[in-house]
């Protein structure tokens, strides 16, 4: 069998991935050829990348990208992140994501400091494209909106959470924080209501908090926010608004800098959408400050 399949078979690659992605077909070309090699040995990085991006890493075209894709059997390039996803295959642990890093760093600058510059500035970029603006534009009309704000996440992105959460209550929003796991998210699940938005900071694949999180939300019928790395992935498809900015590249160490950014965007903005709820909440709290701050000791956080 050729690497060309008719649609119907490629529906059904759950278990045929690896063989297909292997095979070779003259018919490709020598770029086609290049694109599959590259899709087989980076899977990862396909999962987080856009065609175009894709072209940049292998050097080639985004048509060439998507022509290759056609004629493994895939309709495009959401239709081969699906199998991917399914195959099962694209576990990659820190460990892994730490090693590729320091290959990187040796291989390219052998500086840290140059290297992380770099991905910021790759994340900044997408931050300022049409595309990330207007879901960026999305997400704050719906925030906009809410009695109150939750924002969702756990591991290493809690503690982003908690500052978007102090920030918006500093700008005069209700806000509150799910950052429990395991059982003890049930007990923070229990306070959703009405009129809350959800603003959920997840990534990679569908764990079991992030899942419960979803479907309580739509149990009360609450809008859900997802800021993430991807688009068109199974976690981005069940959010209303999915905002997608990437955490440095590809199958590397996450770096959260561009994430932050879009985060104190989305806060400076609510807070400019109702500018005298912003001040007031300020000045209320230099003057509870003033009531609790230790004489001798100010407080300027």
């Amino acid at each position: 069998m050729g690497v060309a399949m008719s649609g119907v078979v490629a529906a059904g690659l759950d278990n045929d991935l690896d063989s297909l992605l292997r095979q070779t077909n003259e018919q490709l070309g020598a770029a086609g050829r290049r694109v599959a090699k590259f899709i087989d040995e980076n899977r990862q990085t396909v999962l987080a990348s856009s065609a175009a991006a894709l072209g940049g890493y292998i050097g080639t075209s985004d048509a060439t990208v998507l022509r290759t894709i056609q004629a493994m059997g895939f309709a495009g390039l959401a239709d081969l992140k699906q199998a991917i996803l399914k195959s099962g295959d694209q576990t990659s642990t820190p460990a892994d994501q730490m090693l590729r890093t320091l290959a990187d760093l040796e291989q390219s600058t052998g500086r840290a400091m140059a290297s992380v510059l770099k991905a910021h500035d790759e994340g900044l970029a997408v931050l300022k494209s049409e595309k990330c603006r207007a879901q960026i534009a999305a997400a704050i009309h719906c925030l906009d909106a809410a009695k109150r704000v939750v924002v969702f996440a756990i591991g290493p992105s809690a503690a982003l959470a908690g500052y978007v959460a102090t920030s918006l209550r500093r700008c005069g929003r209700a806000c509150q924080t799910l950052n429990a796991t395991g059982s003890m998210l049930a007990d923070q699940l229990l306070d959703l209501r009405r009129g809350d938005v959800l603003l959920i900071l997840a990534y990679g694949r569908l764990y079991r908090e992030v899942r419960a999180v979803f479907a309580e939300a739509k149990e009360l019928g609450l809008p859900t926010v997802l800021v993430t790395e991807a688009e068109g992935t199974p976690l981005a498809k069940l959010a209303d608004i999915a905002v997608a900015i990437p955490r440095g590249r590809p199958e590397q160490v996450a770096l959260h800098g561009a994430t932050f950014v879009g985060l104190e965007a989305m806060v400076l903005s609510l807070a400019a959408a109702k500018p005298d709820a912003a001040v007031a909440s300020l000045d209320k709290l230099n003057r509870l400050r003033r009531v609790t701050e230790i004489p001798g000791k100010a407080k300027n956080a």
